[in-house]
């Protein structure tokens, strides 16, 4: 393929059409079509060459400089398009609309389609597993507007949230591709911090011409049926997303049908850092190997992966959602019932994002065949769902119901294998359209209508050397020889003469010529129509065929956690309405997968009389894996899974909170304390009685006194708010909670020294640890032999100095509070706070000498 001719001079009319439509498009890359290519110029030119490592030419003149060019060829830009979007780039398509045969000047040319990183629909653009949203937010601090939209299902929904912390949260578990912000807000926010974010006009947002356009949108009066018509915020920002949607993809999109209004107090609120620490799906390194959704999405679709994934990242509130979930895996494991529907799910393909192309008309003819296969797959699976008793279950295969006349149209219409794109044709079957069809014939069988013709011609006129040919200068002819010439038949017009023989056209082949030539072009022109006529059938059942699709995912993830269950021996957790979280034999999902050696399985009890268990024992011991199964088996009970536990029992949670590990936030300006103390003051200011919190070496990053001082004030604010807490310490000062604060427990990690050597044992035992073992665990690390020998050489010597010399000893039956072997031994004992506020002038004797022998024992 060549690239256009054309001159390319600043002034010329080619270049002045360019230059109005890129005036419209400033900061986007323009595909500029010309010919085979798509051409880019000027910075898109040299931005373009850079990005995608395509040559960089020049053509023509601008003020005296040659113009900076980039090309790449029509039919191969979806790669390159992918790139881009993933490069956070967003295209601008210029295709030519006008015939460069019938066009005076230069071929007319205009935008169909804006591709950017939150709009794109098209398979080749998107990671199949994962959402791609684009999101728009109004407000301020006080109260937020957030609109969602994923444009390649069809989700739309809207919420507003109180508070930047809040907002922040979200935009972290929705990770949307593009943000939209107004243009008029103050530069600098937080959340410019996250990728993609582009300023729009403030009257984007307008909450009137919104409402109009969502009213229109969804042929409704008002948006009361949706629970949103309160929410003006956030019906600005979804008004915004809408006109976004509308001004890139140029088409109507009847697949957005509904508003849908989340609320956080239907889920379990996750901070970002929470999130980031649990590794729901993206692990600390960035990747996603070793996540909670890597060991439980076994999905037999992409869109029953992207809602596992939604489900991980918004656990529910709802007990009776579920029950009934947890009532569907109990039902699909019985007689082993998931085997069957999990072979027929793999038939359906990724129906949400195929039915959302159609809606956007830009669905290929693969899609079309995925939808004929996936419609032909339904009766069998309506057929092994009739077993199915759980009522949610029920619910969904009336939902996905079977649609035999669209089977028997695709069956009828798309050929078994067609190509990738309609662009050539022979998409279509024969015995789909009778003109397509002779159109098809006309162009297929010229050759043998040519030959018939000879033969006939020659019995007809008994001129033996009489041949039938064509040329594509001059079209279908008859040839005869010079000297037969004179012998032709009266209907034969004389069409060319040659050196030694004549050439003539008949009325009939003259027909045929005008039918053959045109008939390819003809052809191609129906298949096209015939083709968007097909789309258009389509689109006026995208509705139930949208249900249709989301409940199949939901039938595909309730399949996938009921095989899980069975594969990796989960249980079924049961709700009660008693404050509570006891899980007996409880194990870490994912580290149960890597470990080559049996997983150490431990117990948890937290009751409303026990709310908080101060964790010690040796680094490596499994503090931080205790911790984290926790939280995971909790999670995976309110998305309604079975969890990996012999048994568990808990009352709904409200939040997870975790502050485990730390980084630096150079880029903020924010040390590695900085960050755990602003995750801790995020914990304390919002953690509630419901709420389940893990806290993991609080302290640590500031001097031994302070962080020791830290710790324990946080701790006995958690206690005070009765939040469900694990407290891990290298503090062991901290032990002597449980004295002053009834609600706390200690429990610890055992393990043991075998010759000099530190051999952990993960078990979780109660009461506190005896000691640290540091000093073991550095020698495991490798740390040098001298250097242990120092340490221990500094650590026998603080442990001499930092004791109190008159320090009780405890006798028999008397249980002395371990101590740190080091600076933190000399603090006061709690009982010495409680004799500072006691006022002596105000108790009897008795309660005095009562006082006394307390203290005693305690001491």
């Amino acid at each position: 393929m060549t690239k256009s001719n054309t001159d390319l001079s600043a002034h010329t009319p080619m270049m002045q059409q360019y230059w109005k439509l890129k005036r419209e498009h400033p900061d986007q890359l323009m595909f500029y079509r010309m010919g085979d290519f798509y051409e880019l110029f000027y910075e898109d030119a040299q931005k373009a060459a850079k990005l995608l490592d395509i040559t960089l030419t020049a053509r023509g003149q601008s003020a005296g400089k040659s113009i900076p060019m980039a090309g790449i060829p029509f039919h191969s830009a979806e790669g390159y398009l992918a790139r881009l979007v993933k490069l956070g780039e967003s295209v601008v398509i210029c295709e030519q609309i006008g015939d460069p045969a019938t066009s005076k000047g230069p071929v007319e040319r205009q935008v169909v389609r804006i591709i950017t990183p939150g709009t794109v629909s098209d398979e080749a653009l998107l990671d199949e597993r994962r959402d791609n949203l684009l999101a728009a937010v109004l407000g301020d601090e006080r109260l937020f507007g957030l609109s969602v939209l994923d444009i390649a299902s069809g989700r739309f929904s809207v919420q507003e949230l109180g508070g930047w912390e809040n907002l922040l949260a979200e935009l972290e578990r929705l990770s949307p591709a593009e943000l939209l912000i107004p243009d008029d807000w103050p530069q600098g926010l937080p959340v410019e911090k996250r990728r993609g974010v582009r300023r729009r006009a403030p009257w984007d947002f307008d909450r009137d011409s919104a409402f109009k356009s969502l009213c229109q949108q969804f042929g409704t009066q008002d948006l009361k049926g949706f629970g949103c018509e309160k929410l003006t915020l956030a019906i600005g920002a979804a008004g915004c997303l809408l006109s976004y949607a509308k001004e890139t993809q140029r088409t109507a999109l009847p697949h957005l049908r509904s508003l849908r209004h989340e609320r956080l107090d239907e889920t379990v609120i996750l901070d970002g850092a929470s999130r980031r620490n649990l590794e729901l799906d993206i692990n600390l390194s960035g990747g996603h190997d070793n996540t909670l959704q890597s060991v439980v999405d076994r999905c037999q679709t992409a869109m029953g992966s992207r809602l596992l994934t939604r489900w991980l990242h918004r656990p529910l509130r709802d007990r009776a959602m579920l029950e009934a979930r947890q009532d569907s895996i109990t039902c699909l494991l019985e007689h082993y019932r998931f085997e069957q529907i999990q072979p027929q799910l793999k038939d359906i393909g990724d129906l949400e994002r195929i039915l959302a192309r159609i809606g956007l008309r830009n669905a290929r003819p693969r899609d079309l065949a995925r939808l004929r296969d996936a419609l032909a797959a339904l009766p069998q699976l309506q057929q092994a769902m009739q077993d199915l008793v759980a009522p949610h279950l029920s619910a969904l295969a009336a939902s996905i119901r079977t649609y035999p006349e669209l089977a028997d149209l695709l069956a009828r219409a798309i050929v078994d294998n067609p190509p990738a794109v309609i662009r050539d044709g022979g998409v279509l079957k024969t015995g789909y359209d009778a003109e397509l069809d002779e159109l098809l014939s006309i162009s297929e069988n010229a050759g043998q209508y040519l030959m018939d013709l000879e033969v006939r011609e020659r019995e007809r006129t008994g001129l033996a050397n009489l041949k039938v040919g064509y040329n594509r200068v001059h079209g279908y002819f008859i040839e005869l020889p010079s000297k037969q010439a004179e012998s032709a038949p009266a209907d034969y017009i004389r069409r060319q003469t040659l050196k030694g023989a004549e050439r003539f056209i008949t009325p009939e082949l003259k027909e045929f010529e005008d039918k053959a030539l045109s008939a390819k072009s003809r052809a191609l022109a129906r298949e096209k129509a015939l083709y968007e006529a097909l789309l258009e059938q389509l689109i006026e059942v995208l509705a139930p065929l949208q249900e249709s699709a989301a409940a199949l995912a939901e039938l595909d993830v309730l399949s996938n956690l009921a095989e899980r269950a069975l594969t990796l021996d989960l249980n079924r957790p049961r709700f009660v309405e008693e404050p509570c979280l006891k899980i007996d034999q409880g194990r870490h999902p994912v580290v149960e997968q890597v470990l080559e050696t049996p997983f150490v399985a431990n117990d948890l009890a937290l009751d409303d009389g026990r709310r908080m268990l101060v964790i010690t024992g040796p680094n490596m011991g499994g503090k931080s894996t205790y911790m984290r199964q926790t939280a995971l088996i909790v999670l995976l009970a309110q998305i309604g899974s079975f969890v990996p536990a012999a048994a568990c029992e808990l009352s709904l949670v409200d939040r997870i909170f975790t502050r485990i590990g730390s980084s630096d936030d150079l880029a903020g300006g924010r040390s590695t304390f900085m960050v755990e103390m602003s995750e801790t003051a995020n914990i304390l200011h919002n953690a509630t009685d419901c709420s389940l919190v893990l806290m993991d070496e609080v302290g640590r990053g500031t001097s031994t006194f302070d962080g020791l001082s830290l710790a324990w004030a946080a701790a006995e604010h958690l206690a005070g708010l009765r939040a469900f807490t694990l407290f891990a310490t290298h503090y062991f000062e901290l032990t002597v909670l449980p004295e002053s604060q009834p609600v706390v427990a200690n429990v610890h990690l055992s393990a043991t020294e075998h010759n000099e050597r530190i051999v952990f044992l993960h078990h979780v035992l109660p009461g506190p640890a005896s000691q640290s073992y540091g000093l073991a665990v550095a020698q495991l690390a490798g740390v040098p032999g001298p250097v242990i020998a120092r340490a221990r050489e500094h650590l026998a010597r603080l442990e001499i100095t930092s004791l109190p010399h008159d320090a009780p000893q405890g006798g028999p039956g008397q249980s002395v509070a371990p101590q740190q072997a080091d600076l933190f031994a000399a603090l006061p004992h709690p009982v010495i706070d409680e004799l500072g506020r006691l006022d002596p002038d105000a108790i009897s004797p008795r309660q005095a000498l009562d006082l006394l022998y307390t203290w005693k024992t305690r001491i």
